[in-house]
């Protein structure tokens, strides 16, 4: 791995586990009225779930191994963070059923945790083929997770008390 990619898999790594804790005291700030709504747990365990796939993806890229290893452990946290997303939006689909929400918030919901999943595994899928074009996904897909993460963090800290 190059340098300038070193740089990028610390800087994300570490950037993951600060908005990890934040996510983590969101919830656990509001886990009363999180619990309250049948969507928001799946939902905040699948934000905290795509923050540590950012760190454990950056953690193995920092280990001195092959390409391909690296697109294999990728692809495996990616498709095992993509189950939990899917999880979230069957979550917000029966949410939305039972308390006749707009079609708009879930299909945002399931297309955001696909968004954020996908990249992953992509990236993961060409890294297995020692196409190193995959790091450019994981790192779509790890600015992706940034930017939604600090959304749905504020959602959990602050929009669920409105």
């Amino acid at each position: 791995m190059t340098p300038h990619w070193t740089n990028f898999v610390i800087t994300a790594a570490e950037a993951a586990a600060a908005l990890t804790g934040l996510v983590i005291v969101a919830i656990s700030v509001n886990i009363t009225k999180i619990l309250s709504y049948g969507h928001l747990p799946a939902r905040a365990g699948a934000t905290v779930a795509t923050l540590i796939l950012i760190l454990v993806v950056g953690l193995s890229a920092l280990i001195p191994q092959g390409m391909g290893a690296l697109g294999f452990e990728t692809t495996f946290f990616g498709v095992c963070c993509w189950l939990l997303q899917l999880w979230a939006a069957r979550q917000t689909l029966t949410f939305r059923r039972e308390y006749h929400r707009p079609w708009y918030e879930a299909a945002r919901g399931v297309t955001l945790g696909q968004v954020q999943t996908l990249p992953f595994i992509i990236g993961g899928i060409m890294l297995s083929i020692s196409n190193a074009s995959g790091l450019y996904w994981i790192a779509g897909g790890a600015i992706a997770v940034f930017i939604f993460s600090t959304f749905n963090a504020w959602v959990l800290l602050v929009e669920i008390l409105r």
